[in-house]
Parts: C-alpha cells; sequence; structure tokens
C-alpha cells in the first residue's frame, strides 16, 4: 500500500517543477541529514553555512523577480519546496519562512531603492529574514500591539518587545510591526524593516526551550530607543501595516497547509516502513486488521486534506484566495496533521515514545502548527463571519 499516491493536478504538473523537486532532494540529502538535523535540534539553530549553501543551490528568494537575483516563480515552486522539506523531515530549516512569508513583504511593498539593496542578499543567504508581529501581550490579536514606532526628525524611535520569533537569532533584516498610532487602532500599525547591523537599541533574548522544532532559533527580540530611517518604512506611508499583513496571511496560511502535509507524508512513510518489518504474534504489523484500519482512515484523511490544499493553492495562484478559505485550509489540514502524526506514533508502540525515531520529533513538532499563523480557534472565528 504505497503511503500517498494522490495524482499531482495538471497546473501542479509540470517539468519545471519535477526538475526543483530533484535538486531539493539532493540539497537536503546532502546538507540536511540524521546527522545534521540532531545538530540543528542540539544547538537550536540552523547552520549559517547551511542557509549560504541553500542560496548558492537556487533555493532562496525562488519567488523573487529575477531582476534582483531570484528566480522570479510562482508559489508552485514555494509549495514543492515546503512539501520536500516535510517528507525529508527538515522542517526545522526555516526556509519557507525566508522565502513564502518574508520575503513577499519586500517584493510587494518595498521601494524599488530597497529592494535592490535587500534582495540580492535574500536571495544569496547573506541576508537571513524574520517578521516580528507576536509580543508577550498579543498573539493572535495583532491589534493588541504595544510596541510603538515614534517619529523623530529622519528617523522613527521604536519601543517595544517581540516574541515567538522563528529565525530571531540569525536573522538581518526583520519586519517589524509598530504601532504609529497609538490611538487608531488597525490603521494605527505601520511596518518597519529593521537591518539588524545598522541599528542601536536592538537586543536579541536567548534561544526560548521550546516543546519542539528545537532547531529553529527562536527567540525574543526587545527594542529600546532602536532608531530606525524613516526610508525603512516598509509601503512609504503609516497606517498601512495591518492592511499589508491581513494581505500576506493567506498565503502565509497556505505555507503552513503545505508544511503540514509535507509532515503528514513523511509520517506516513516512516509508520508504512515500521509495520511493514515490525512482527508481533508472529506476523508483520501491516497484515493485522487494526493496523490496516488505522492507515486506511489516516490516508483517507491526507487524501482529502492534500486535494483542498491543491485547491487552495490554485486559487492563490488566480488570485481568487479569501481569507476565510485559507483559514480552512490552515485549520483542516493542521488539526488532520495532529490526528494522523498520533495515530501513526501509536502504532510505533513503545518506540513511538522515543525520541530516536523520528515520529516522535514529528509529534512534538506539530503541535505548534495549531497555533501558530493564527491560533486555529482564530480561524473558525474567520470562517465563521463568511456565513452571512
Amino acid at each position: 500500500m504505497p503511503a500517498f499516491d494522490l495524482p499531482r493536478p495538471q497546473f501542479m504538473d509540470a517539468e519545471d517543477l519535477r526538475l526543483l523537486q530533484g535538486t531539493v532532494d539532493r540539497f537536503l540529502d546532502e546538507n540536511a541529514d540524521t546527522e545534521a538535523r540532531a545538530r540543528w535540534r542540539q544547538q537550536g539553530y540552523v547552520d549559517q553555512e547551511v542557509w549560504t549553501r541553500a542560496g548558492s543551490a537556487g533555493l532562496l528568494g525562488v519567488s523573487v523577480p529575477e531582476v534582483y537575483g531570484g528566480l522570479g516563480a510562482d508559489f508552485r515552486y514555494e509549495a514543492i519546496l515546503i512539501e520536500r522539506l516535510g517528507i525529508k523531515h527538515a522542517l526545522n530549516f526555516a526556509l519557507p519562512l525566508h522565502n513564502a512569508v518574508v520575503a513577499p513583504y519586500l517584493v510587494d511593498y518595498a521601494s524599488e531603492e530597497q529592494k535592490l539593496r535587500w534582495l540580492p542578499g535574500v536571495v544569496s543567504g547573506a541576508t537571513l529574514l524574520a517578521v516580528a508581529m507576536s509580543e508577550p501581550g498579543a498573539g493572535s490579536d495583532l491589534q493588541a500591539m504595544h510596541t510603538t514606532a515614534r517619529r523623530n526628525g529622519d528617523h522613527y524611535v521604536i519601543n517595544g518587545q517581540k516574541t515567538f520569533i522563528s529565525n530571531g537569532l540569525h536573522a538581518s533584516l526583520i519586519v517589524v510591526a509598530a504601532k504609529t498610532d497609538p490611538a487608531a487602532g488597525a490603521k494605527g500599525i505601520s511596518l518597519f524593516v529593521v537591518e539588524t547591523d545598522k541599528v542601536e537599541g536592538f537586543a536579541r533574548g536567548r534561544l526560548l526551550d521550546k516543546l519542539g522544532q528545537e532547531g529553529r532559533d527562536t527567540t525574543e527580540l526587545f527594542f529600546n530607543d532602536m532608531r530606525v530611517p524613516a526610508e525603512n518604512l516598509l509601503g512609504g506611508a503609516e497606517g498601512y501595516g495591518f492592511k499589508m499583513l491581513m494581505q500576506k496571511l493567506p498565503q502565509e496560511r497556505l505555507v503552513i497547509g503545505w508544511q503540514a502535509m509535507g509532515m503528514i507524508e513523511a509520517a506516513l512513510i516512516t509508520t508504512l516502513d515500521y509495520v511493514r518489518e515490525r512482527r508481533a504474534f508472529g506476523s508483520a504489523l501491516i497484515g493485522m486488521q487494526n493496523t490496516q484500519f488505522k492507515l486506511a482512515e489516516c490516508k483517507t484523511l491526507a487524501t482529502v486534506a492534500k486535494t483542498f490544499l491543491y485547491h487552495c493553492t490554485e486559487r492563490l495562484l488566480d488570485g481568487s484566495l479569501d481569507a476565510a478559505t485559507a483559514s480552512m485550509a490552515k485549520l483542516f489540514i493542521t488539526e488532520a496533521q495532529a490526528k494522523i502524526i498520533d495515530e501513526c506514533l501509536q502504532l510505533f508502540g513503545g518506540y513511538g515514545y522515543m525520541l530516536e525515531y523520528p515520529i516522535a520529533e514529528m509529534y512534538k513538532d506539530a503541535r505548534a502548527y495549531r497555533i501558530y499563523g493564527g491560533a486555529n480557534e482564530i480561524m473558525k472565528v474567520l470562517i465563521a463571519r463568511s456565513l452571512g
């Protein structure tokens, strides 16, 4: 029984995409093997040289226009890259965040001068990206943020704190959300591009001790009278930050969906390998009806999830993906991810509880997917608003 035999739809079936998949697989086999992934988890971050090698392999800035050094590709290419990271159990490498979550803010909202200054480094790996939205008292409710940016001559003075920032330890270019008008609610939020090696008053906190995804360098960020050039205001005017964030969230939620889907497939592959080899009561586990039924349920749920993910991806490409549908994708696929990985771990028995087995790492890593990018409870609120 194959782990997953859903054919790619026509819009995802192209020779260039197959070539990219081969390139990604070779890169991960050489740079993200079992030893490397274990080192990332132990040290709490992916080595800088891996980012640089990814840039040399053409895997960074996939969607960045060619004039700035990228491939100028559409989201299908990002999806293939994300999927292979998941299947290869390498999602602690926060390449999707860099490529498909943060870089689009620069591509779509930065000035021409800013793009020429920032995007080549994004593509080469010399510049690592992060986005700073969440605060200790403001996660899914972005309007509750307290970080402020006050205009002072040709600079903005930013004060506040951000938390749960992936790539936070090593990012050299961070898109920071702050309130330029605290009394204006959502219309008072602006986005600033912070070049961390060129500002004073910026500090990084310690690596946060997480339940899973230990290889992602997740930190707090502190701004104490941090002076940022006024020209680094993204979009060229105050008050458009919340609108820009909302415009990019549907794609971010699909990024999460593709990550979750890749992990689902990895879980099914490793579990099938195990139950075919593992014997109990004189026969292989795969021959037992309970095993067959559980995996049949998992495969069905995974097939439905990926079919919907393809549908949403096609809508993103043609510009018709709305916030409610993106929320449904994030909600359904991450809930499916949790259920499938839990069922797969159970089939490993006691070995599933041992961290030397990838299924145990997946179980830990998967838990955050129902929280970040907007908690799944928020997804339900957004979906409910679309009921009319």
